[in-house]
């Protein structure tokens, strides 16, 4: 497995994980963390991270979305559509990635070609987050426009728009999509998805930065704080709370393997830390690593080295090449012709924008192109001039 974590100094870290096996039991088990790569590919400091089972994607207040191939570990080129700092990054399985930026779009990519599929106007103000429900067939994100939007991702359009009074930074969906949560500063807000009204709120100390479900009841919850807290969504208590840094937390990441349930969390202390989770969540977890970066550290994921995923790798000859900063500025221009406001054109081409299904068929101004590709095009339309003449 690879540690990914972005920062302030406009720096991606990459730290390959090696499980060591479980101990006698007369001591706590460690994990070794070993520094693999760091990539200074942005112009300014990193603010969201993404993964599947082959590609890392960043994003950054540069307005731009960069891609690493972490199986082959090059530079996979960059995406450069959005107008803004670049809010929020999702993949859903290897198909799709879905982007949120200050420009107020929500960007849906076609995660094999790296090609726009859709570029949707989604808020007024700014998309501050996004999260996509776990059929693939819905997704929530909130902006600064005070609105919580349900989209149909099937279809392709606004579902439903509920005013929520205030800015929320944070919106989630819980392992199996029954719930969902909303945070406001220090607020939770709990929401049931057949009733779509909250059913209950959970307050933090300080404002929150990040939340992950370890179950579909159990929500971890960090602020700007040192501190990390267990809250069960149903009964709305705090189950534990351990000190996990010396400095606010950023950004955390949960994951499983066979053997453990893993929650990783990463400091503006420059650490990142991963905690072994007890079955009982009201016992605290246990330390397995930490890393120090040194740097102000801002966004986290983990890639998991899964061979069973290999098949759905693109084939070589799909894989796009790195572009020019030129020749993206002129796909970026182009891309605004992509842009429909939903308020006009409610039900936009599904096809086009569909999580469920197989459609490649993408709009104007796909931001990475393969070079080979282009050589082939021109190549015929000059066989077709000479043709002609």
């Amino acid at each position: 497995m690879e540690v990914v974590a972005g920062c302030y100094e406009q720096v991606l870290f990459g730290f390959a994980v090696h499980p060591e096996p479980e101990g006698d039991g007369h001591c706590e088990q460690r994990w070794a963390p070993v520094a693999d790569f760091t990539h200074h590919a942005h112009t300014a400091s990193l603010s969201a991270v993404a993964v599947n089972s082959r590609f890392v994607v960043t994003g950054s207040k540069d307005e731009t979305i960069h891609i690493y191939d972490m199986k082959k570990k090059v530079d996979h080129g960059a995406l450069m559509h959005h107008n803004g700092t670049i809010t929020c990054l999702k993949f859903h399985g290897n198909r799709h990635l879905i982007s949120g930026a200050e420009d107020g779009l929500i960007c849906v990519w076609d995660a094999r070609r790296w090609e726009c599929l859709k570029s949707i106007r989604a808020h007024k103000g700014h998309v501050t987050f996004l999260s996509i429900h776990p059929s693939g067939k819905l997704a929530l994100s909130v902006g600064t426009d005070k609105t919580l939007r349900t989209w149909n991702l099937v279809e392709g359009r606004s579902a439903f728009i509920k005013n929520i009074k205030q800015s929320a930074h944070i919106v989630e969906w819980s392992p199996k999509g029954e719930k969902y949560v909303v945070v406001i500063l220090n607020r939770i807000d709990v929401y049931q998805l057949d009733t779509a009204s909250v059913s209950g709120t959970i307050t933090n100390e300080r404002r929150v930065s990040s939340v992950t479900f370890l179950s579909e009841s159990v929500l971890a919850v960090a602020g700007d704080e040192e501190v990390v807290r267990f809250f069960d969504c149903d009964s709305l208590t705090c189950l534990s709370e351990f000190k996990a840094h010396e400095n606010r937390v950023k950004d955390m990441f949960s994951f499983e393997t066979p053997e453990h349930h893993v929650l990783v969390t990463a400091s503006s202390d420059g650490f990142i830390k991963m905690w072994k989770l007890k079955q009982d969540k009201k016992v605290s977890p246990s330390l397995l690593c930490e890393i120090n970066t040194n740097a102000r550290l801002t966004c986290l994921g983990v890639w998991l080295d899964r061979r069973t995923d290999t098949k759905e790798s693109p084939p070589a000859a799909a894989e796009p090449a790195p572009v020019s900063k030129e020749q993206s500025r002129r796909n970026k221009e182009e891309s605004g012709h992509a842009v429909q406001e939903e308020e006009k054109q409610p039900k936009p081409d599904a096809e086009k924008c569909s999580l469920t299904g197989d459609s490649n068929k993408p709009t104007r101004g796909n931001s990475l192109v393969s070079a080979k590709k282009r050589k082939t095009v021109e190549m015929l339309e000059k066989k077709r001039k000479k043709k002609k003449i």
